[in-house]
């Protein structure tokens, strides 16, 4: 298990409210720690709704940083993000209390998100400087965690990975010279663990959309190859669905 370093920076109020996190949310060993190169790169995985930035938060060295939306950093665009990302699919008879608390964490989730090691995701214009501020922490020694996963099932297992953010390995090969990596990360809650698998090198020389669609999907089965390598489990789903409604890890089994 990789030693914990608790935040050294940002107010007092973060540092109390990571330090009640870390102890009521469940205790993450990383499994495969030996996969992370000497060199930065890039980790890719399964959300699971909020245990993946609180896992990577807390149980990953100190030099990874998280990708973030945008939106749960910036207080007049935190309630109607979290509506939508995190509530939409309540009942519509309790749609009113979620858009109440919507409003009522936004504050706490400047706060916090601001605090944290993470790097703010934009979808419009300002993804440059997304990718401006990524590509400078990588050329700092800093790696970084990215969850792609968009509203598109693939398996049992995972959604979809959105692909653009492969690109970045094109433009820190022309920063640096050197072929960065991608290394598949999947975590699962329900066994406190979160485990990550052999890097996936990209290829410079290679036609840019072919090595998406091959990083991608190499990416994608490898983070589903990980899940099922472990016990039967319950998996964390990216939407936000009643938990009675989670997947089990092994393929086509019937809950009864």
């Amino acid at each position: 298990m990789l030693n914990v370093t608790p935040a050294k920076n940002g107010p007092w109020t973060f540092k109390l409210i990571r330090t009640l996190v870390a102890v009521f949310s469940p205790k993450m060993e990383v499994v495969g720690a030996e996969n992370l190169p000497d060199e930065p790169v890039i980790l890719v995985g399964n959300h699971a709704q909020m245990y993946g930035p609180i896992a990577c938060e807390l149980y990953l060295p100190d030099n990874v940083y998280t990708w973030c939306a945008g939106q749960m950093m910036e207080l007049k665009e935190v309630p109607a993000y979290a509506f939508e990302d995190f509530w939409s699919q309540k009942p519509r008879c309790i749609r009113w209390f979620y858009r109440g608390l919507s409003y009522l964490i936004a504050p706490l989730s400047v706060l916090v998100f601001n605090s944290a090691r993470t790097i703010a995701v934009h979808r419009d214009k300002r993804i440059l400087t997304t990718f401006r501020q990524t590509i400078a922490a990588l050329q700092d020694g800093r790696s970084v965690v990215i969850f792609p996963e968009h509203n598109v099932p693939f398996n049992h297992i995972i959604h979809e990975f959105q692909d653009r953010f492969i690109d970045l390995a094109k433009l820190y090969h022309r920063r640096t010279g050197k072929e960065l990596s991608f290394v598949p990360l999947y975590i699962a809650p329900d066994l406190s663990k979160m485990c990550l698998g052999e890097p996936i090198c990209f290829h410079a020389g290679e036609d840019m959309e072919q090595e998406r669609t091959r990083i991608c999907a190499r990416l994608m089965d490898a983070v589903t190859e990980l899940a099922q390598n472990l016990p039967r489990h319950r998996v964390v789903p990216y939407p936000n669905i009643p938990k009675r409604d989670y997947p089990v890890s092994v393929p086509g089994e019937v809950e009864v």
